[in-house]
């Protein structure tokens, strides 16, 4: 006996109201509204309160000397906006203006200026005091005037700049035509050696990033706050570098010289603000020190692209790229320096030199077929050993 099928159509789910999603979502928020606005007119916690002052925290962001006195950018981080009642110099109380007045409020800054006669090449201790009796110690440890910026300054550190940046990676890169002839386990060698100097890199950014996190306001969270972009910066770098296939060639090598010139930046920055605050005498070996250090930044930026021709533009801009941002680096920490942009600097290069990690270590196993394991091949671990050992003795000389 046939039956006709019988089309089963599912009910549809009645809908729970006429509301937009838009209007249903407003409904927690609205609350929430209500819950911050009863907080601040009930105040439930003022049960809890002992008499203890508030917490209080102040970060010193940035000290300069001139002929008019000291003048320090200060950071307040606080539960409750902070008042400055007096500051010490040197154990001496002195009189001091504030910009903007009033109480400083969490997160913001003010200007504190002192007429404090500073003497050249000594060491000055400020002492902040609040009207809670809470103090905040910062040392000054070699008094110098602050860099004004003029033309003749800014043509000085742009010549170290280039010399200490631009110069080595294009050296490097002259290397070149002696590797292009190079057979497959020199290739290898080279491009492993390539990820062993920028593992070494990558270690001694994420370090340096760490240091200036830990300087900078608390209010920053400055470790999370590293992890953070240097995460970011991988992920956005490596979504725009797969968005047309593995990255190879003069695509590589341009990303290449992006890591390293992010690294270049943040390190631009903090000699810089070596130079404002007096710490940083470069002498001659220094100097020689930051070049040899960077030439096997160039080799690296160079080892993609043994199997193209790229033209003589080509290895202009990816020297300008590699090597140009220490000279803007050194530009900004002389003359607008806080800790909290040097971290975010170096962990945004640092996100973009494990991005190459990883493009170039696919690169080295896509030939041989072997995943991750090509890279302890003899002539791969060889590369790795050697870039990262060279990139090793090579910072002693810039290390104080």
């Amino acid at each position: 006996m046939m039956h006709e099928p019988v089309n089963v159509t599912p009910a549809r789910a009645p809908a729970s109201s006429g509301l937009s999603p838009l209007l249903w979502l407003l409904v927690p928020v609205a609350i929430l509204a209500m819950a911050i606005v009863w907080l601040f007119q009930a105040n439930p916690l003022q049960g809890f309160n002992n008499g203890a002052p508030p917490v209080e925290n102040l970060t010193i962001e940035r000290t300069i000397l001139d002929h008019n006195g000291l003048r320090l950018l200060v950071r307040a981080g606080g539960s409750d906006p902070m008042v400055i009642a007096q500051v010490q110099v040197d154990d001496a109380y002195w009189e001091f203006q504030k910009d903007p007045q009033g109480p400083i409020a969490r997160g913001d800054t003010t200007w504190i200026s002192l007429p404090f006669p500073w003497v050249l090449g000594e060491t000055h201790k400020v002492n902040f005091v609040t009207n809670t009796g809470a103090t905040f110690e910062h040392e000054i440890a070699v008094a110098v005037p602050t860099p004004i910026a003029t033309s003749g300054s800014l043509w000085s550190q742009a010549i170290l700049g280039a010399f200490v940046g631009i110069l080595p990676v294009a050296i490097g890169l002259m290397c070149y035509p002696a590797l292009r002839g190079a057979g497959p386990g020199t290739m290898t060698f080279l491009l492993a050696m390539t990820v062993g100097l920028l593992a070494f890199l990558l270690v001694d950014t994420v370090v340096e990033a760490l240091e200036f996190a830990e300087k900078s306001a608390p209010i920053f969270q400055g470790s999370v706050m590293v992890v953070l972009v240097a995460i970011t910066s991988f992920l956005v770098l490596m979504g725009i570098g797969r968005r047309h296939g593995t990255p190879t060639g003069l695509a590589l090598a341009t990303y290449i010289a992006l890591g390293i010139g992010l690294h270049n930046f943040g390190e631009g920055l903090a000699i810089g603000a070596a130079f404002t605050a007096g710490a940083a005498g470069l002498g001659t070996f220094l100097v020689l020190g930051f070049t040899l250090h960077n030439i096997t930044e160039g080799i690296g930026i160079a080892a993609p692209m043994l199997k193209k021709s790229p033209t003589l533009a080509s290895f202009a801009g990816l020297a300008l790229l590699a090597g140009s941002p220490a000279v803007a680096g050194i530009w900004v920490g002389s003359l607008a320096y806080a800790p909290q942009w040097t971290a975010i600097a170096l962990a945004i290069g640092a996100g973009a030199i494990a991005q190459v990690i990883v493009e170039i270590s696919a690169l080295i196993a896509r030939p041989q077929n072997q995943g991750i394991t090509a890279l302890l091949s003899p002539s791969a671990f060889g590369g790795l050993a050697a870039g990262t050992a060279f990139m090793y003795t090579t910072a002693m000389l810039v290390k104080l």
